[in-house]
């Protein structure tokens, strides 16, 4: 056979095209199982965070803008025809990047750029997102297939592997990975798990898994035909059984599907990798056959289900330039509420440098008394926009930072997933309170920011501290000035019935 020719800027233009693609449409077989899981929702706190991710779906969808604030670090798996040959003097590696150089870089819609070089210690940003996590396999045949996915911090964090005893249970381990988890890989979503093969293969299978349709629905109207299908939906009933739901908040839907992948391994061996994907589920699949550039075709915006957000008619307008800890410690658990005014945002690297800063005894750019704070690394705005998508980034990763924020007079801070125990006290101590927002919804929160600009370390780009003007920006109290801890609670009281209903329906 003949060798076909794979130009350079035909990779070039399709791996860039791929991730703009992802960045702005979700993949059609999660819309249509999240709005499945919506129908089917009873959860007011969790129906009302599904609507959300819909919603901001949908308006990514027509606006062309990411779907989330977090673009991603770029995976790539390709499977290289052997009849086939790249025209490039670069390795492969460079040519990909040059595609992920390209797509977050778009003028157009400038995606975050989140990966870091030396990550051990300057841990400076490489300003492109490049490089990416590049995979080959070299297969027979005369054409290049192209899995692209581009994969949030917050759901990635949340990995989990152990090299299991042969005789171990893959579901226990499972059902005990999933609550330790929490709610900062932004479920509902899908669980990827490798199994199998050795340390890095298992995570290798857990993760090419994500890439798999979600089918769930299908598998169990038709039945399970092989064990490893009869185990996804043991752990598919099993860990929805958990109560968690939708951000955390409980309900009935915690993941859309479980996907499993195995490989044959040792016999001393059973290794096991979970990788989880979260609301901002971004993949694509495209092939190159020589004739030029592959493009995506754009999903069909009426298959999109017809859900448009609003905020609650219940929810508490509040008015964070007069806000006082009185007001605070009116909150309860579960409350939902519409911020309006000005409130500071900052993350990992501004409460580090406040941390180094009062270690010194030096000023600080900004007064935090009276003040709330915001998790979050917005993207960069485009054409009239205020600020790009801004939604939350986990909170947990500040739980460390917390009681000396609140010394500093903080009154509140919004994020999204749960607090760690140490953060709840401090919350509880200080009657101070923290605010959940929903992770997945970036775009649609972005547009309750009308003022924006940089008032501290300002060379910090998107981990700078800004000031935000607000007007009906949706939250949730998740840990109230008593420090009841609803991603604690919820998950708890969901869980119980659950089982209770389960238990009606065999009787």
């Amino acid at each position: 056979m003949n060798t076909v020719i794979i130009r350079e800027d035909d990779l070039i233009e399709t791996i860039a095209d791929a991730l703009q693609y992802i960045s702005y449409f979700h993949p059609m077989d999660y819309i249509r199982a999240l709005g499945a899981a919506y129908q089917r929702e009873v959860s007011p706190a969790a129906k009302d965070a599904m609507a959300q991710i819909l919603s901001n779906s949908r308006m990514c969808a027509e606006g062309h803008r990411p779907i989330c604030q977090d673009t991603g670090i770029v995976t790539v798996f390709i499977k290289w025809g052997m009849d086939c040959r790249l025209d490039s003097a670069r390795s492969l590696q460079q040519v990909v990047d040059e595609g992920v150089r390209k797509a977050y870089l778009h003028p157009d819609n400038k995606l975050r750029a989140s990966i870091l070089a030396d990550p051990a210690f300057s841990r400076v940003n490489t300003r492109d997102n490049t490089p990416s996590v590049l995979n080959v396999e070299m297969v027979p045949g005369a054409k290049v297939h192209i899995d692209v996915a581009a994969k949030g911090g917050g759901s990635e964090n949340k990995s989990k592997f152990k090299m299991l005893n042969p005789s171990d249970s893959i579901v226990d381990w499972v059902l005990d990975m999933v609550p330790q988890m929490g709610a900062g890989w932004c479920p509902p979503g899908m669980l990827g798990i490798g199994i199998g093969g050795t340390a890095e293969k298992a995570m290798l299978l857990a993760k090419q898994s994500l890439m798999d349709p979600i089918d769930m629905t299908e598998l169990l109207a038709r039945g399970p035909s092989s064990p490893i299908e009869e185990l996804r939906v043991e752990l598919y009933e099993k860990v929805n059984a958990l109560g968690i739901g939708a951000q955390g908040l409980g309900g009935l839907a915690t993941v859309l599907d479980v996907k499993i992948r195995d490989w044959p391994t040792h016999a001393a061996s059973k290794p096991i990798a979970m990788i989880p994907n979260c609301a901002a589920t971004r993949h694509a699949h495209v092939t190159l056959d020589g004739s030029g550039p592959a493009f995506l075709e754009p999903p069909v915006l009426a298959d999109y289900p017809q859900i448009d957000w609003a905020p609650d008619s219940a929810a508490k307008r509040v008015d964070l330039d007069t806000l006082t800890p009185e007001v605070v410690a009116s909150w309860k658990q579960g409350d939902r509420i519409l911020l309006n005014g000005k409130m500071l945002t900052g993350r990992d690297a501004a409460h580090k440098r406040i941390a180094d800063m009062l270690a010194k005894g030096e000023d600080l750019p900004v007064e935090f008394k009276g003040r709330v704070i915001y998790y979050v690394g917005p993207v960069d705005p485009v054409g009239e926009e205020i600020v790009g998508p801004a939604g939350p980034t986990t909170a947990t990763r500040m739980d460390k930072f917390m009681d000396m924020m609140l010394e500093q007079g903080l009154l509140a801070c919004v994020g999204k997933a749960e607090r760690g125990p140490a953060a709840t006290n401090a919350i509880a101590k200080h009657k101070s309170a923290y605010l959940m927002a929903v992770g997945g919804a970036a775009y649609l929160v972005s547009r309750a920011i009308k003022g924006s600009k940089v008032v501290g370390f300002g060379d910090l780009g998107m981990e700078a501290i800004y000031e935000f003007e607000v007007k009906d920006f949706p939250v949730t109290v998740a840990v109230d000035s008593e420090g009841q801890n609803v991603h604690v609670n919820a998950p708890l009281v969901w869980q119980k019935r659950i089982k209770d209903e389960r238990l009606l329906e065999k009787a």
